[in-house]
């Protein structure tokens, strides 16, 4: 039996420029902190290696036995802003590096 990969990658176009994104981390709980802490997309140029993890702030906590988030309930619109947002605050997909953490808004903004 085949191994279905946890995250797969999923295919966006920002400003013409083509970009991969997954989920890094989904909206948990947060022992170290002891707070919920909102999802966060790893994206990268589709020719580049540097990752940027774009991280949201925590929604309201889903109710016990909710399904986890899936990437198709990510509306292309928000990756696509949160994209936007990195590469304003800094992120230079194409340049070598360590992976870049960002911090957006509810919006991808």
């Amino acid at each position: 039996m085949a191994k279905h990969k946890q995250n797969p990658e999923q295919e966006i176009s920002v400003d013409g420029e083509a970009y991969v994104w997954r989920i890094q981390r989904r909206p948990q709980w947060s022992s170290d902190a002891a707070e919920w802490r909102g999802m966060a997309l790893a994206v990268r140029h589709a020719e580049g290696q540097r990752e940027a993890v774009v991280e949201f702030p925590p929604g309201k906590q889903p109710k016990f036995g909710a399904p986890h988030l899936q990437p198709s309930q990510i509306a292309p619109e928000l990756v696509a802003r949160a994209i936007a947002s990195a590469i304003t605050a800094g992120w230079e997909p194409l340049s070598r590096g360590k992976t870049v953490a960002i911090v957006v808004d509810e919006s991808g903004g």
